[in-house]
Parts: C-alpha cells; sequence; structure tokens
C-alpha cells in the first residue's frame, strides 16, 4: 500500500520480489464427462500479513505497467517449480497461465519458458489472454507464431454479450472462456440464445470452451447440452495449493 492505503505498481513490485505472492490452481473439468479433471489454472494470491489480497485488486493496478511483465513471467517460474515434473509425468493435461496483451511479440514469453525449463512443455500450457485487451501487431504476429506450435490460446473473461464470434473464428484463438457473470445469468432469456451460438461457434469453428464459475447442477446442465467442453468453478473444486491439486487430479481420473 501507499501512504494513501491504495495499492500501486511498485507495491506489487516489491510484493514479487519479498516473495509475498504464491499460486493456487483452479481445477478444469471434463463438463462433457463430468468428473475427469483435465488441468487447471495458476491463480495469483498475495499474502500481505495475515492479509489475503485477492488478483482483482492487484493485478489492474499493474496492467500497462514493466511489473506486468515481471509477474507474467513470475507466475511461469513459479508453475514450472511446482508442476513441471507433473506435467510432464500428464502429457495430456494442461494449465492455464493468464497473459496481458501488452507481453505479447516482445520475446519475454519465449524468454521466461525457456529459463523456467517450461518450454518443452509449450503444448500444454495454455496462455489466457483477456479480450478487453486485443494484442497490438507484434503481439497478433505472436500469436500466429504460437498456433504454429501447437500452444494453445484462450480468450479469457470473454464479454459474450457483444463478442464477435465471426472475428473470433478468424483468429488463432482455439480456446474461449466463458465468463463468471455470464455464467451466473443462464437463467434469462437473452443468455440463453446467446448460448445458442456459443453452440453453434463451437461445433463450426472447432473451438472449445471453458465456462468459469460454475457453482450450481442446473448451470452445468445448460452447458452440457450446449455442448461447452469444460468447466471450473465451485461445483467440482475451489482453487487450491498445488500438492492439493495434483491429489484431486489423481483422484479424477
Amino acid at each position: 500500500m501507499d501512504r494513501q492505503g491504495e495499492l500501486t505498481a511498485q507495491r506489487v513490485h516489491q510484493a514479487i520480489l519479498g516473495d509475498e505472492l504464491y499460486l493456487e490452481y483452479m481445477p478444469t473439468i471434463d463438463l462433457q464427462d463430468g468428473e475427469r479433471c483435465v488441468g487447471c489454472e495458476a491463480l495469483v494470491r498475495w499474502r500481505r500479513g495475515q492479509e489475503i489480497v485477492r488478483p482483482d485488486q492487484f493485478v489492474p493496478v499493474v496492467e500497462n505497467t514493466p511489473v506486468s511483465g515481471l509477474l507474467t513471467y513470475w507466475v511461469i517460474h513459479k508453475v514450472a517449480e511446482e508442476l513441471g515434473d507433473w506435467l510432464r509425468r500428464h502429457r495430456s493435461a494442461h494449465v492455464g497461465i493468464n497473459v496481458p496483451p501488452e507481453v505479447l511479440g516482445r520475446g519475454g514469453l519465449e524468454y521466461a519458458s525457456r529459463k523456467a525449463s517450461l518450454f518443452d512443455l509449450r503444448r500444454q500450457i495454455i496462455l489466457e489472454i483477456t479480450e478487453r485487451g486485443v494484442p497490438d501487431r507484434l503481439g497478433l504476429n505472436e500469436l500466429v507464431d504460437l498456433a504454429d506450435e501447437d500452444v494453445l490460446v484462450a480468450v479469457d473473461d470473454m464479454n459474450t454479450e457483444e463478442s464477435n464470434f465471426i472475428l473470433l473464428s478468424r483468429l488463432p484463438l482455439p480456446i474461449i472462456k466463458l465468463d463468471k457473470r455470464f455464467v451466473d445469468r443462464l437463467d434469462e432469456a437473452p443468455v440463453r440464445r446467446r448460448l445458442e451460438e456459443i453452440a453453434t461457434f463451437i461445433r463450426i469453428g472447432d473451438h472449445y470452451v471453458i465456462a468459469e464459475g460454475v457453482e450450481r447442477d442446473a448451470q452445468a446442465a445448460l452447458l452440457r447440452g450446449a455442448g461447452v467442453q469444460y468447466a471450473q468453478g465451485w461445483l467440482f473444486s475451489k482453487s487450491i495449493r498445488a500438492a492439493e491439486f495434483i491429489a484431486f487430479h489423481a483422484a479424477r481420473q
């Protein structure tokens, strides 16, 4: 915090260097199967004294600052440290890593992955990019290069009310993630109609869809009926530390 008690990029920078951050993993479930765990998403947490600062409180503070890249590279290193050997033993499993659009196209992702000995696992990494931050030309070029190397890229926090599915189908983005706010409103008629569009998008575009924030059986049933392949949420598990996730995965095979 700064003197006014507000979060600053400098304070987040200090937290990274001061080993105050840690990772939890949100399991990803095969929704069509209903039980099988296929991977997870890495989520950053900040332990500040007795307080746990949520990522939605501090990640926006570092967007479009040099700390954004530092945080991303720290996550890559930590995923490699905690799950690298596990990924090598489970070649069909994937781990999602959130990547800010401004980091794409600058060479840092490849450098950090190689330094962390994670580059050989690149086909098991899902790079999750928020839809609200469209990469610039360098970033789009890197997306094309990543697709050529079979690296999976996901559009995260997708605003399904406004998304242009035709445009998305033309980009090298094989995965879309449905925002929890969309999943929470599946009972509403306009959202149901949008879900029908997503079902068509899956069928004709050979895309994968991951629904976030699934908390009820009724939500899972609607998503499953629309052909949505994967889901995350408290219906299956909360985010958990690496050792717990490895045990969860083993139990869900």
